[in-house]
């Protein structure tokens, strides 16, 4: 009876806690392995809807302002085209890129590398720059 009282006094042994901690960090690496590749497909999702709101509201402010330069996110902020609350920057916090040529126009993210050009870049329409998808 003595052996068993001090056996449950004891509480709980350095061995039974690493034991835990390795089971832990076990379940964890495997949630890390399943949730940042979703993570991840999620900021580019994100990215695209963001470049799908901002494009028509683009391609309206030049029809309404001809021969004026082609919009900057921040510039259509600025004259209330984009409301105060829309996000101007990417899931990785640069800025989305509004590029105009004669009858394109079109809304650019450089990704997660943050590279202008990479195969990463997200492009609103994606057809654009003659069917290159980037």
């Amino acid at each position: 009876m003595k052996n068993l009282r001090r056996a449950l006094r004891r509480g709980v042994t350095l061995i039974e806690i690493l034991i835990v901690l390795a089971i832990v960090g076990l379940i964890a690496g495997g949630v890390a392995v399943v949730a940042v590749p979703k993570y991840q497909e999620s900021q580019k999702n994100q990215a695209k809807i963001d470049a799908r709101t901002i494009h028509p509201i683009a391609e309206k402010y030049r029809v309404d302002h001809p021969g004026q330069n082609c919009p900057t996110v921040e510039q259509l902020r600025a004259e209330k085209e984009l409301s105060a609350a829309s996000k101007i920057t990417d899931p990785w916090d640069t800025p989305y890129k509004i590029v105009c040529s004669d009858d394109d126009l079109y809304v650019s993210s450089f990704g997660p590398d943050k590279k202008e050009n990479t195969n990463d870049d997200i492009r609103i329409p994606e057809a654009a720059a003659g069917g290159d998808k980037k």
